[in-house]
């Protein structure tokens, strides 16, 4: 378990996370997410120790990270899957970190077999593409078969092979009882993978619940219903008291009623319908919609910067074609 109260972070006068109380529990997956400068990684190197908090704190399993004695038993992560000497090779990168945390070597083969990474176990990290990186970042996680595992990432590079992979193996140590905290903005695959949320922007909490809440409060859902007698299915709807507004290609969206009532109330008045779908918003939907006020960088569409905008050496480079 993770327990973060009242952390916060300032870098002289910015304040980059801002009081942050929640606790990241065991047995499920805990989805972080954010905008882009909302804090997250300096909340995930505080977790770790990497970085000190201005004030509150942070407990893993009851303790500070400091205080645990060989901390890869107790706690996997993968921050940065670039943190490796290019000069080693991914066997002796991890025979390194389990020989620094009293871990068995033989591990080191357990941990590259985990992640697929046995037929390049012999050569130097340097030549490791992106996904290949990722893989060694996850194996050294995992390297002290740790109780908590914190992934910032985990399927950046990675193939579509490789994302099945990692979704599985996490859904797979939180089905074994452990703490599994994810940060990601891929927010398809969020939706695939968490079981709960935390929401942070502009470094406070924004949200910390389940992701069928999550979508559920931060999104607009109904039914679309679509027939070829729309006047009269208006006219059914409306003597039953059931609102609707107007949706695309005429097809009406009706809100706050269950499809299968909607679907018996068209059978009794013998009214054919080509369509009755519910819809929801999607995680990332759910997500635009509740930080939409603590988005640090907007990007505008269609904008061109003036022409002024251009280094003054620009047309001399361009008249002498260098």
């Amino acid at each position: 378990m993770i327990e973060l109260e009242e952390l916060t972070k300032d870098y002289g006068d910015v304040r980059a996370v801002d009081h942050l109380t929640f606790t990241v529990r065991p047995g499920i997956i805990t989805g972080f997410l954010g905008p882009n400068g909302a804090g997250k990684s300096t909340t995930m190197r505080m977790m770790l120790d990497l970085d000190n908090p201005t004030s509150g704190r942070v407990r893993i399993d009851g303790r500070h990270y400091r205080e645990l004695r060989d901390p890869l038993r107790t706690v996997g992560a993968l921050l940065d899957a670039k943190a490796m000497h290019g000069g080693r090779s991914a066997y002796h990168h991890l025979l390194c970190l389990a020989q620094s945390n009293g871990i068995p070597s033989a591990r080191v083969r357990e941990a590259l077999d985990t992640v697929g990474l046995t037929p390049v176990a012999g050569k130097r990290t340097k030549g490791f593409s992106l996904g290949m990186g990722q893989r060694l970042g996850i194996a050294g996680a995992l390297l002290g078969d740790p109780r908590i595992l914190m992934f910032d990432e985990p399927v950046n590079g990675l193939d579509p092979e490789g994302i099945h992979w990692i979704r599985n193996l996490m859904k797979s140590l939180a089905a074994q009882g452990r703490t599994v905290f994810v940060s990601s903005h891929l927010m398809s695959e969020m939706a695939l993978t968490a079981d709960h949320l935390v929401v942070i922007g502009q470094g406070r909490l924004l949200a910390d619940t389940s992701m069928t809440d999550f979508i559920a409060e931060n999104s607009r859902s109904f039914v679309r219903m679509r027939s070829p007698d729309q006047e009269r299915l208006r006219e059914v709807l409306h003597g039953a008291g059931i609102d609707w507004v107007p949706g695309v290609e005429g097809a009406l969206e009706v809100v706050g009623e269950d499809a299968a009532h909607l679907g018996e109330l068209a059978a009794r008045h013998r009214i054919t319908l080509h369509e009755l779908s519910p819809q929801s918003a999607s995680l990332e939907e759910a997500f635009m919609r509740l930080t939409a006020g603590a988005v640090e960088y907007h990007a505008h569409e269609n904008h061109r910067p003036p022409a002024a905008a251009e280094p003054e050496w620009g047309a001399d480079w361009r008249k002498k074609g260098s």
